[in-house]
């Protein structure tokens, strides 16, 4: 975000060619798709919402779009945690911006392109379209603040290339949408770890669901988010490479191999976390086995029970235990 010269900052950076040639998909109804090519920068430009899911497919049309507006794209998958927490505080920063930014939201798991296009080694991450020109921003959940500055440096960076327009959200589309019920308030202990979340303060967060689990031990969300907000406090400041060198050096070494697991599963390689922990669970013996399993169970419960990659994970782990 230095270099306010879109070419020699992102030259080679990310390939969107294939998806740049691909015919843009009619909009519903036959009319012209969102931020078409009859958009220029400057003018303001319908779309159907300023939050919206992108695929392979209709790719095309956020390409063209991102020459009116900037596009923020959000790579997030349904299995991964710091995904979870990082895409509420993106639709609230785009929405109050009012149209000056548009947020795609890209499956990476749905839409195996864009993942490969934008090289989406670890998720969350979150780039940008200015001129239909991809901008990386960062990687991980960071705090709002954060988000906010660069979302500041993004506009600064379009006003410089000449990407100026807004976005409006279509009122008919708006006016066919079901009216959103009022989500009812978050309990004290639920919403003081939200806002530790946001201020990056994950220990709090920890702190805050560990006594609303004791209040209510059947608090699945105060569960969830307690593995979720665990995995961030770990991970958080890491250095991935210095952490596989230990693990290399030591390969029984239960913290070693514990933290690439956890850089692992934040980044999206799900099955490298498993087998990693796995390995390493059948090398152990019995009485050195317990953390490395508990490790385990938190992700499987972090993933999802239902997902494929659990469901082969815990039955290789159901062998080694019997």
């Amino acid at each position: 975000m230095s270099d306010p010269a879109l070419g020699p900052t992102l030259r080679g950076a990310v390939d969107l060619s294939t998806l740049r040639n691909r015919p843009a998909q009619p909009a519903a109804g036959g009319q012209a798709a969102p931020g078409g090519a009859a958009g220029t920068a400057g003018d303001a430009v319908v779309v159907p919402s300023l939050v919206m899911d992108v695929t392979d497919e209709t790719f095309p049309q956020i390409l063209e779009l991102s020459r009116v507006v900037p596009v923020v794209i959000d790579l997030w998958a349904e299995w991964c945690g710091p995904c979870k927490q990082l895409s509420p505080v993106l639709e609230r920063v785009v929405t109050e911006l009012a149209g000056r930014l548009v947020l795609a939201k890209v499956d990476v798991d749905a839409n195996p392109q864009l993942s490969q296009a934008f090289r989406a080694q670890s998720i969350p991450m979150v780039v940008a379209l200015v001129g239909g020109q991809p901008v990386p921003l960062f990687t991980g959940a960071v705090p709002e603040q954060q988000v906010r500055d660069v979302f500041a440096q993004l506009l600064q960076l379009a006003a410089q290339n000449g990407v100026t327009g807004t976005a409006s959200a279509d009122a008919d589309t708006a006016a066919e949408a079901p009216e959103a019920a009022a989500e009812p308030p978050l309990p004290p202990l639920h919403a003081e770890a939200y806002a530790a979340i946001e201020e990056g303060d994950y220990p709090r967060a920890i702190t805050a669901y560990e006594r609303a689990l004791a209040e209510n031990p059947r608090d699945e969300e105060a569960r969830a988010g307690l593995g979720q907000v665990r995995l961030l406090d770990r991970v958080q400041g890491a250095d991935l490479q210095a952490a596989r060198a230990a693990a290399a050096a030591a390969p029984t070494d239960v913290a070693a191999q514990l933290a690439v697991a956890d850089l692992d599963l934040a980044g999206g390689h799900v099955e490298d976390a498993f087998a990693r922990l796995l390995d390493l669970f059948a090398q152990l013996p019995s009485d050195e086995r317990g953390p490395v399993r508990e490790r385990l169970l938190e992700f499987f419960a972090l993933v999802g029970d239902a997902d494929p990659r659990v469901l082969s994970a815990r039955g290789r782990l159901a062998s080694l235990l019997f």
